[in-house]
């Protein structure tokens, strides 16, 4: 089944879409919880509720088939080289949450 995880992976929708996917959760009558509807794990789904621009670290990661965490991870450091604290620091909070942060 086809959903905008796989969908933007394999070029057929864009990450600006994702408006569009959720209204049709919306507008269906699936059981699916949305994150499963979008192609998102819970840990993913709270990443982007958390910040809808780590969408596309999502997209990356699963196209590359690498951890997101890892991904994050190398994002943090990057986030803390730069004067962008706030990011930084809501990325250190996700990590927490998700256990790879002390």
């Amino acid at each position: 089944m086809s959903n905008f995880i796989i969908d933007c992976i394999n070029g057929d929708a864009l990450l600006s879409e994702v408006d569009d996917y959720i209204d049709s959760w919306h507008d269906s009558d699936s059981n699916m919880p949305l994150h499963e509807f979008l192609g998102m794990t819970k840990a993913e789904y709270a990443l982007y509720v958390e910040d809808e621009k780590y969408l596309a670290t999502i997209i990356t990661a699963r196209r590359e088939k690498r951890d997101i965490k890892q991904i994050i991870k190398s994002q943090v450091a990057m986030a803390a080289r730069s004067d962008n604290q706030a990011k930084s620091e809501r990325l250190q909070r996700w990590l927490r949450n998700e256990g790879l942060w002390e």
